[in-house]
């Protein structure tokens, strides 16, 4: 088990590395990181990649903004074997689904109880 804690700390650590050099050295904006890291995933992904990558590393690869790709991704490619090309538009939604509803209500709630700024 310890080993699994271990890699799990190392890869979602690497990758937050990544995400930090974008920013600091390649002087992208927190967009331009945020989208270039979702479509990392996703490529990785489509070419059968991910989940060997998931499998391997844990939380350290399905807890980064790479997995969000990765789930777009999966999602349209298993409806569209299902549904043909509508598929593809509802998988990427059925997956995600929960995840983007998460974030807005605990936005909206966030945005409730502190004072935002900006």
């Amino acid at each position: 088990m310890l080993p699994m804690f271990f890699w799990a700390f190392v890869i979602g650590g690497i990758v937050c590395v990544i995400g930090q050099l974008m920013f600091d050295v390649a002087k992208l904006t927190p967009a331009h990181t945020l989208t270039t890291l979702v479509v990392i995933g996703a490529i990785l992904d489509g070419v059968g990649l991910y989940e060997p990558f998931a499998d391997f590393a844990g939380a350290g690869a399905t807890i980064p903004i790479t997995s969000f790709g990765n789930a777009l991704v999966h999602g349209a490619m298993q409806e569209a074997e299902i549904h043909g090309i509508i598929g593809v538009l509802t998988g990427m939604f059925e997956v995600t689904s929960s995840g983007i509803s998460a974030a807005i209500i605990f936005g909206f709630l966030g945005a409730l109880f502190f004072k935002p700024k900006g």
